[in-house]
């Protein structure tokens, strides 16, 4: 067996068991397995009204759609005529990580260890903007496939993280007794949701790709849905979030039109050089 087709069958295999893992920690952190349900899990520390940064209920609903895509695409990577695509070996081991980083996580959760859980998810941030930035670097429009199960899985987890890795270092610290995070008006809340703003602009400008815009913006309009509809009512933390999600899709909006606009362009291009050629084979 050569050896880029063995890399490329460990590959396959470590991503499809990792994402069955994150799957299966995911059953459990919800309490059918036997888990805290996350509300409760930690002492409540990532309860809707645990911090000034805690999105409402609803929100936690994108991981469903979040873990569906991971199933699909570590399915759809197994597939035979998948195997060697340049793709799946960009983003492959990236997509494992993630999963593996995300079921580490939740059991931090279960077992009490906040400050652990934050690190975590740091790190996981770090890996997902690595791995949505090889994505970016596709030299060629998507498959439907593609765009769906690589460009939206990895994006809208991506732009889900964003937010809940500036909710989870609200939850480490108003669980150590910081009340700056637990109470109007939040100041610290706000000036962290501008930090992870800063990052999910970054997102928008690198890619112009809705996706992660799309989650980033649902986790932080939850933030403001929460802050001004349950306790602690945070009105500065509600309007930075809403501006904040405006600015995201605003830039994301803009860029996507830039990258439509390149793309028509270099096929327009491509398009009048084949007919050229064509004609000068005529001439000949």
């Amino acid at each position: 067996m050569p050896q880029t087709e063995k890399s490329d069958r460990v590959r396959r295999i470590v991503v499809a068991l990792t994402v069955a893992g994150a799957v299966v920690a995911a059953v459990f952190g919800s309490g059918l397995l036997g888990g805290t349900p996350m509300p409760d899990a930690a002492g409540g520390a990532f309860a809707a009204d645990a911090t000034v940064l805690a999105p409402a209920g609803v929100a936690f609903a994108i991981w469903s759609v979040i873990y569906l895509g991971l199933v699909a695409y570590a399915l759809w990577q197994l597939v035979p005529s998948q195997a060697a695509k340049p793709l799946h070996r960009a983003v492959g081991y990236g997509v494992a990580a993630s999963a593996l980083l995300n079921a580490v996580w939740l059991m931090c959760v279960q077992a009490w260890r906040i400050a652990e859980s934050f690190v975590i998810i740091v790190i996981l941030l770090g890996v997902l903007l690595v791995t949505f930035v090889r994505v970016c670097r596709r030299p060629r429009r998507g498959t439907i496939a593609e765009i769906v199960l690589v460009d939206g899985t990895i994006g809208l987890y991506l732009g889900w993280v964003t937010v809940a890795a500036a909710a989870n270092l609200a939850a480490w610290l108003a669980a150590v007794g910081m009340d700056a995070w637990a109470q109007a008006p939040g100041v610290p809340g706000v000036l962290t949701l501008i930090f992870a703003g800063l990052i999910a602009v970054f997102t928008a400008w690198r890619g112009g790709r809705w996706a992660p815009a799309v989650a980033t913006a649902w986790g932080l309009v939850w933030i403001a849905v929460g802050r001004w509809s349950e306790d602690p009512a945070a009105p500065g933390v509600a309007a930075t979030a809403v501006v904040l999600a405006a600015a995201v899709l605003v830039v994301t909006a803009w860029r996507f039109r830039a990258r439509v606009t390149r793309a028509a362009e270099k096929v327009g291009r491509d398009g009048d050089g084949l007919q050229g050629a064509e004609r000068g084979t005529v001439g000949q």
